[in-house]
């Protein structure tokens, strides 16, 4: 099928923004300059190239006023979507109709010429994306102060910092008042309160019933501001729905690098005195290529992070209960185990943790080549929407006083999305009378 972009709003539904159907993006690809030349030269046109899809049958609809989030890996194609939304590529085949004038806020510095100011390319930029110059003119002052660049909008924008060049584009895309916004990871870049400002635009764009496109890594971000989500690997859709959905299969891909099965079993140790011990087989998740540091005669096998159903843990609100469970081998004979976990915010700032000594949890004497679990259950706390870590450690001694034999870092990665979360302030503790830890012997 030929490819086709359109703003023609006559061929869809009037509640539609943007519809996609089976849009495919392909490029060739050859192993050497000579190849390309071959190709060019052959009087039979032989093919010297093989095919590489960014895009491959990509379909889907966006309604008026809906947010949508577009998540995946670098290289999965969401910038090379957004292009063809755009219009700065044209797809190889699929239709593309879009219901609205569009504003696109795509790589750094995108439209501008390096040699003109800052006002120069403010109208370059803005008829380029088929603004007329009377539009600009009404909202210019605007346009400016939202900036925020002083003097440096009459300069060559060759001499801008990056994050000048985000504010000039940001406010050139926002300020147009557009009925449909695609923004591509741009928010990156840039001071904490300009970020800050340019969510609160956006928030209000979204309150006024526009369509947002938002793509981004911040998982945090896709659940604050967005009604619907895609996940595209390798040029496809993976999935698309409910953003909390979506981000919590996207998290487990990430961590696990596999789809993962949230059916487990519960099952009796004959050696556990009937005790129920739980079947972590298909919660345990290999940290063998986490970073680490420590003497090496621990070895850190596999960790498990699971909720009260015994399902992998992804995303969590605050308030529920969890449990954490690496699986330990112990190299050589070792007593006065210490076994503890820290969990960090993206800036590898530790929120809270805790370790069996602090817990007044004796872990008895350990054999040479034995392998142990021990289980750290607690209610979660209420922390603040994102991105966070898990670091998992093992020593022998004391708090103040102990060898590490193993830290393993970033063992999981999950985030949380609360909705109702007041602002909390200061480091957060676990009380003791709200952790649970177990000591259980692994038989293999």
């Amino acid at each position: 099928m030929a490819a086709i972009t359109t703003n023609d709003p006559s061929q869809m539904s009037d509640e539609l923004a943007i519809k996609v159907s089976s849009i495919s993006k392909v490029y060739p690809l050859y192993d050497s300059p000579r190849d390309r030349l071959k190709e060019a030269l052959h009087p039979g046109r032989k093919k010297y190239h093989h095919d590489f899809y960014a895009l491959r049958d990509v379909s889907f609809e966006i309604k008026k006023g809906e947010t949508m989030g577009i998540l995946g890996r670098n290289g999965s194609g969401k910038s090379t979507l957004l292009k063809v939304l755009s219009k700065v590529l044209t797809p190889t085949s699929g239709s593309c109709l879009i219901n609205g004038k569009v504003s696109s806020l795509l790589e750094l510095g995108t439209g501008f010429n390096p040699e003109l100011t800052g006002m120069e390319n403010l109208y370059f930029n803005a008829a380029i994306q088929g603004f007329q110059k009377w539009e600009i003119d009404e909202k210019l002052d605007e346009i400016i102060a939202f900036a925020d660049i002083g003097e440096f909008i009459h300069q060559p924008v060759k001499i801008y910092s990056s994050g000048m060049y985000v504010r000039l584009a940001f406010a050139i895309a926002i300020n147009v008042d557009p009925e449909i916004l695609i923004i591509d990871e741009a928010l990156a870049v840039g001071d904490m309160r300009f970020q800050q400002k340019c969510f609160r635009k956006i928030k209000e764009f979204r309150e006024t019933g526009k369509t947002i496109l938002f793509c981004s890594h911040d998982i945090g971000a896709i659940l604050a501001f967005c009604t619907s989500c895609i996940w595209l690997n390798d040029g496809s859709i993976k999935y698309l729905g409910k953003p909390d959905e979506v981000t919590n299969k996207y998290q487990a891909w990430i961590n696990y690098e596999t789809e993962v099965s949230t059916t487990h079993k519960k099952s009796i140790n004959e050696e556990s005195n009937g005790e129920l011990l739980v079947d972590l087989t298909r919660l345990w998740r290999d940290v063998s290529n986490c970073h680490q540091f420590g003497d090496n005669t621990v070895e850190m096998l596999s960790v498990a992070f699971y909720d009260a159903n015994y399902k992998t843990i992804n995303t969590l609100r605050g308030g529920e209960k969890v449990s954490l469970s690496p699986k330990i081998k112990f190299k050589t004979e070792l007593s006065d185990v210490i076994v503890g976990f820290n969990i960090k915010n993206k800036l590898g700032i530790i929120v809270f943790g805790t370790n069996t000594y602090v817990e007044k949890c004796t872990i008895p004497p350990v054999k040479s080549n034995s392998i142990k679990v021990v289980a750290f259950s607690f209610i979660f706390p209420n922390l603040g929407n994102g991105t966070y870590s898990i670091d998992i450690a093992v020593a022998s001694g004391e708090q103040i006083d102990h060898k590490q034999h193993c830290w393993k870092y970033d063992v999981i990665v999950f985030n949380t999305n609360n909705t109702l979360l007041q602002a909390s302030f200061g480091q957060i503790f676990l009380r003791s009378d709200e952790i649970q830890i177990t000591y259980i012997e692994c038989f293999e």
